[in-house]
C-alpha cells in the first residue's frame, strides 16, 4: 500500500497596521500571493501586526473589512472578518475570511486583488492594513481552477438541415458521442429547447466514426413534442461514435414545413 501524505495548513497572511501613528521602519521584503480554489470554500487567516511586528489586539474594538476585486477592478466579494482573538488572550490580532465556492462560481482563473481595513466601532474611523511589499494597500490572490475543474461545456446544436427526400424531416449536424471517455456505461443527457415545436423528435446513434449519407442510424429515444413544450430532456446509456437529432415536423407555414427546435444541448 502506498502512503501519500496530505497537509492541513493555515492559509496565513500578515498585515501591518499603523494604529499609533509611529514611524514605521520595518519593510516587508516579500509578500506571497494567496491561492484560492474554485469548487470549494477557502479560508484565509490574517494576522494584524504593528510596526515592530508585534500582534495588535482587535477584540471588541475593530471590525475587519475585506474587499476582493477582479482584474478589471470590479468588486466581487465584500465581507466582515471573523475575529479569532479571545480575551484570554489568545490569537491576538487574528481573524479569518472565507471565500466560498459560490463567490468564485463564475470567476475564471486569474489574479485578483484584495484590500483589508479595520473599522473602529466607537468612532467609525478606518485604518488601512498594508498587505504588500513597501506597504502597498492591495495584496494578490490567485484563483486556481485545476484542483476542481468541473464539468465540460455541453455541445450546443442550433443548425438543422431539411431532408431532400422528405420535406417534413430535419436533421441536426453530427454530434461526437466521445466513446473513448465514456466506457461501456456511457451516460448521455440531451436537452431540447423548443419554440412551439410539434412532431416526433428522435435521438439517433451510429458506431461509424465518419458518418456519410449511407450511414445506418439507430433510433435511441423518441419524444413527441406539442406546442406547449418549451424544455424537455432525456438521459440514456450507450456507447456510440456519433449522435444526431431527427425532427419530423407537423407545422407548416405557406405549405412549407418548419423546424421549431431552438437548440439542443448534449452532455456526454
Amino acid at each position: 500500500m502506498q502512503l501519500v501524505p496530505k497537509y492541513l495548513l493555515n492559509n496565513s497572511v500578515s498585515l501591518t497596521a499603523n494604529l499609533a501613528g509611529e514611524v514605521t521602519e520595518y519593510r516587508t521584503v516579500y509578500q506571497r500571493n494567496v491561492n484560492v480554489y474554485r469548487g470549494i470554500d477557502t479560508s484565509i487567516q490574517f494576522n494584524v501586526l504593528n510596526a515592530d511586528q508585534k500582534p495588535v489586539s482587535i477584540l471588541n474594538t475593530y471590525t475587519p473589512k475585506f474587499k476582493l476585486y477582479d482584474e478589471n477592478n470590479r468588486l466581487i466579494v465584500e465581507r466582515d472578518g471573523t475575529i479569532l482573538e479571545t480575551s484570554t488572550p489568545s490569537k491576538v490580532g487574528h481573524f479569518t475570511i472565507t471565500i466560498s465556492e459560490n463567490d468564485l462560481l463564475n470567476i475564471p482563473s486569474q489574479y485578483l486583488s484584495y484590500s483589508v481595513f479595520l473599522h473602529k466601532t466607537s468612532d467609525n474611523s478606518k485604518t488601512i492594513l498594508h498587505s504588500g511589499t513597501n506597504f502597498d494597500a492591495k495584496g494578490t490572490i490567485f484563483v486556481s481552477k485545476d484542483e476542481f475543474p468541473g464539468p465540460l461545456d455541453s455541445t450546443s446544436v442550433t443548425t438543422f438541415t431539411q431532408d431532400q427526400g422528405a420535406s417534413d424531416i430535419f436533421y441536426s449536424e453530427n454530434i461526437p458521442a466521445q466513446p473513448a471517455i465514456n466506457g461501456n456505461s456511457a451516460l448521455h443527457t440531451v436537452a431540447y429547447y423548443l419554440d412551439g415545436a410539434e412532431g416526433d423528435i428522435v435521438i439517433q446513434g451510429t458506431l461509424e466514426n465518419s458518418p456519410t449519407v449511407s450511414t445506418f442510424w439507430v433510433d435511441i429515444d423518441t419524444f413527441t413534442a406539442t406546442s406547449s413544450d418549451t424544455l424537455k430532456y432525456v438521459n440514456f446509456n450507450g456507447v456510440y461514435s456519433n449522435l444526431r437529432i431527427k425532427h419530423t415536423s407537423t407545422i407548416q407555414v405557406d405549405n412549407v414545413f418548419q423546424n421549431k427546435i431552438t437548440k439542443v444541448l448534449v452532455r456526454n
